[in-house]
Order: C-alpha cells, then structure tokens, then sequence
C-alpha cells in the first residue's frame, strides 16, 4: 500500500511540475504595470520582465527613481510618476496606461507599492499613523486596482497583489500587519469575483528580505520618534529598558533579512507568465518554513510562544 501512496504522490508532484511550467505565448506583446519601481521588488520586476521582452509600464513615485529605472533598461520599458494615496495621481496614471495598450488592454497588473512605517506598540501610536500606512498598502493598492480592471478584464489578464507573511501572522502593532491582512481578504474576493472573466489574481506572500520596507535605520528612526511622542504614562508602563531591547531587535533586522530579492521577482514573474498561475506564493524559507507552518496554528498556542519568547514592558502583570 506504501508502495501505491508513494508512486501516487511522486506522480502528482510531476504532474503538478509540468503544470506550472506552462508558458502564455506571445509575451513581447503583453503590458505590465507595476507600481514601486523607485527600489526593492518592484524595480527589480520591472528589470527581469524587460530582459524577457515583456513591455513594462513601471509607476514611481519620483522622478529620479524612474530615470534611474529608464538608464538600466531598454526603450520599452516606460515610466510614469504615482502617488496611490491620490486619486487624481491615479486617475492620470490609469488614462496614460490606457493610451498605451490599447484595445489589446493590460495583461498584468501588479501591486507593489508599500510602507512599513510607522509601525510598533499599537499603545504608543495615534489613528493617524495607522492610517498612513493603511491610505498606501490597502486603500492606494485598492484604488489602483479598481482603476485598472477594465483594462485587465479586456486582457482577460493577470493581478498580482504584494502581500507579506504578516497578512498571515500579526507579529507587531502598527497598521502594517492590518493593511496586510486588508490585502489578503481583498484579494480574496476579488479573485473569486474576476474568474467570471477570465482574469486571475495572485497573492506573493514574501518573508524577511532586505528592501526599504525592512530597514535597520528606517525602523529604529520611526521608533524613537513614536516613543518621544508618546504619553508620559505609556512611557512609564512599557519603560526605557523594553525600548532598548525593540530597538536592538529591529538594529539587528538587517542580517535577518535575506538579500536575494530575485526569490519574490521570482514569484511574481510567474504569476505573470505561467498559463496555470497560483492563488498564493510563499516567498522565502522563513515565510514557508516558520510563518507559514504558524499560521495554522490554534490562536493560542501562537499567543504563548510570543508571549514566552518576547521582553515583557516594565509594568506587566
């Protein structure tokens, strides 16, 4: 019986192999539009779906991001300047993506753009610092989104929405694990509502790699100022000693990370090119071996190890 198991598994790992190596043809006439090219994945995809001759629409944020996108590229590859959290920003970009594909409409779309700060104890910050992360992880990528669609439905394309192993796992405060989350549930629904029409949408879920969004510096300024703003009261419970053992933990985020970006492009460009795309690619050892094995975990088992395993505020129980 062993024996018949075995043959069954190996048989759909091969199967499952020779699936997802199925290639969309005629890839040098299909557009992509991305947004965060300044850095990170986003300007790394829009390099890799170059090479492969894809016609890139990459959206940054400053000028002086997308000219330095345009000097490592070819001529097809085209910048345009975007703000998700405004609307008119949008509005602009989606008429200049229009004017470029055409009634061929637009193969991919994906949402890239993102920031993790600010971010720590949920106690220490105000509605408005979860809010600006929310207007450009969850709101600005949904915006863009609907925006968008009807060029992605014409295409019968592709969404590929940028998520994180904290849309799984809410590891810290801040809005960042929530705007995550926002991203999972969003895209949720909005691929069991576009299979109607042919178009598929994809979640990457990366873990730890180092990009702006994980920066040792970035996070341990946002930190610190988070603290000074914070009330004398709070200061007192969580106290000096728990600061210095977060910000050591977040100077120390750098080394954690992994440096091979090309593991989510990776990802990305196959949820893009492949003819059988999956619903959900985990990005990362850490994100396939760790995150993801706690995710499904009961609630509480999770609440302990954190509990155990983390430094306690000066005042707790």
């Amino acid at each position: 019986m062993w024996l018949y198991l075995v043959a069954l598994v190996g048989l759909w790992t091969l199967l499952r192999f020779l699936r997802e190596r199925q290639v969309v043809s005629h890839l040098q006439d299909k557009y992509v539009f991305i947004t965060g090219c300044d850095s990170g994945f986003g300007n790394l995809l829009a390099r890799q779906l170059d090479r492969r001759g894809m016609r890139v629409l990459a959206a940054c944020l400053t000028e002086k991001g997308a000219e330095e996108l345009r000097n490592k590229t070819s001529d097809r590859l085209e910048t345009v300047i975007l703000d998700v959290t405004k609307t008119e920003s949008i509005v602009a970009a989606t008429q200049w993506v229009k004017e470029r594909v055409g009634n061929r409409g637009l193969w991919g779309l994906v949402n890239n753009a993102g920031i993790s700060t600010p971010s720590g104890p949920n106690e220490w910050m105000k509605k408005q610092d979860f809010a600006s992360v929310l207007d450009v992880n969850l709101l600005g990528m949904i915006e863009v989104t609907l925006s968008m669609l009807p060029l992605v439905r014409k295409a019968r394309g592709r969404v590929v929405n940028v998520s994180s192993v904290m849309g799984r796992v809410s590891f810290f405060g801040g809005g960042y694990c929530i705007s995550k989350y926002g991203v999972e549930a969003f895209s949720d629904s909005l691929r069991r509502e576009l299979s109607y029409f042919g178009v598929k949408v994809a979640i990457i879920e990366p873990g730890g790699f180092k990009t702006c969004v994980t920066s040792s510096d970035r996070l341990s300024s946002n930190t610190k100022m988070i603290w000074d703003k914070a009330s004398s009261e709070v200061k007192e419970i969580y106290g000096e000693k728990f600061l210095l053992f977060y910000l050591k933990n977040l100077n120390e985020l750098d080394k954690r990370c992994n440096k091979d970006l090309s593991v989510v492009t990776d990802c990305m460009e196959h949820a893009l090119t492949a003819c059988h795309p999956r619903t959900r690619y985990s990005a990362g050892w850490d994100a396939k071996f760790l995150f993801l094995p706690l995710s499904y975990l009961p609630t509480f088992l999770v609440d302990a190890l954190l509990y155990w395993t983390s430094l306690k505020p000066e005042k707790a129980l």
